[in-house]
């Protein structure tokens, strides 16, 4: 995986990954230059933290977690919904799910995974525009649905995954096709990046400094960006999916913490320190911490999987290995 050379694109593109683009109506046609997301099938080793993924990423760049992606899985009357990840800004599905989905994999599930969002030969992905990572992920959707026979997925996005998955799911027309939708680290009303969003927006010409930094994606996830306000136009969840989000108190980079909830009648919030007051994760490290892994699963599958286990995490637990990953 490379990310941005600076600092600066790797926290912001690690956070605010969604797209932007003139605030619209809910698109009902697939644009006329789309790409398919890549979907690659060469498995690699669980990793513990996102250092040690982009590490593997370099030698292997078409990686994808160790269970994923087995399109001659079928679901089974206890799981029977295909789960599919999606991954965060400036990233890829390695990068985040190497060690969640083996173990989603080893609870039953079947698991796919795609790297949307890329530019045309990139090895990192989640840059472009958020509308059309949606479309991206509906191609996906009917793909795995096609192959597993199943009627419904279940959906998993991490930081902008979160909103991609609920731009097609909200907006899209993907509802019926989706069982449960869970957000890890979702900015689902965007971040203010302690402060500077709303500096950045009333000065002419910095928002497009911080794109060329960044990318597309990460300013779209601001705070009152017009993707933002699209996405949550009308109400942030639409009838049929069970919506729930799986946040931090401590998240590095949505603030206020807020932001993350979601509001619609079928949404379930959870805090994490509130299930497990010693766990200090915050957003980088949301997807390495055990404990969001067990709750993971046990939303995906309350009837069967075990409680979680709490276990103390020191806070700031992760950053250092995403700085480095991003300019290494």
């Amino acid at each position: 995986m490379r990310r941005r050379a600076a600092v600066l694109a790797v926290v912001a593109g690690a956070v605010l990954g969604t797209a932007v683009g003139a605030a619209g109506g809910t698109a009902t046609a697939q644009p006329s230059d789309f790409r398919a997301a890549e979907v690659p099938t060469e498995q690699g080793p669980p990793q513990p933290d996102h250092l040690a993924a982009a590490f593997y990423q370099k030698q292997h760049p078409r990686v994808v977690p160790a269970g994923t992606n087995d399109f001659g899985c079928v679901p089974d009357a206890e799981r029977p919904r295909p789960v599919i990840l999606a991954h965060g800004t400036d990233s890829s599905a390695y990068s985040d799910y190497s060690a969640i989905a083996p173990r989603l994999a080893a609870a039953g599930f079947c698991v796919f995974a795609l790297n949307y969002g890329g530019a045309p030969g990139a090895l990192s992905y989640g840059t472009e525009d958020l509308r059309a990572s949606g479309w991206q992920l509906a191609a996906f959707v009917d793909q795995v649905l096609a192959a597993t026979g199943a009627a419904q997925v279940d959906l998993v996005g991490f930081s902008q995954g979160a909103n991609v998955t609920r731009y097609y799911t909200n907006k899209l027309g993907g509802a019926p096709k989706v069982g449960r939708w869970v957000g890890l680290a979702s900015p689902s009303y965007g971040g203010v990046m302690y402060g500077l969003v709303p500096i950045a927006q009333a000065i002419p010409g910095v928002l497009q400094v911080f794109e060329r930094v960044t990318s597309l994606a990460a300013v779209q996830q601001a705070q009152g960006s017009p993707v933002m306000l699209e996405l949550n136009a009308g109400g942030d969840t639409v009838p049929g999916p069970e919506y729930i989000t799986i946040g931090s108190r401590v998240d590095e980079m949505i603030q206020p913490f807020a932001n993350i909830a979601l509001h619609g009648p079928n949404a379930r919030n959870i805090a994490l320190q509130d299930l497990c007051a010693a766990d200090l994760t915050g957003h980088f490290h949301m997807v390495y911490d055990p404990f969001v892994q067990d709750l993971l699963i046990e939303v995906l599958d309350p009837e069967h999987a075990p409680a979680p286990v709490c276990l103390p995490v020191p806070l700031g637990t992760g950053i250092p290995q995403v700085v480095i990953a991003g300019n290494s």
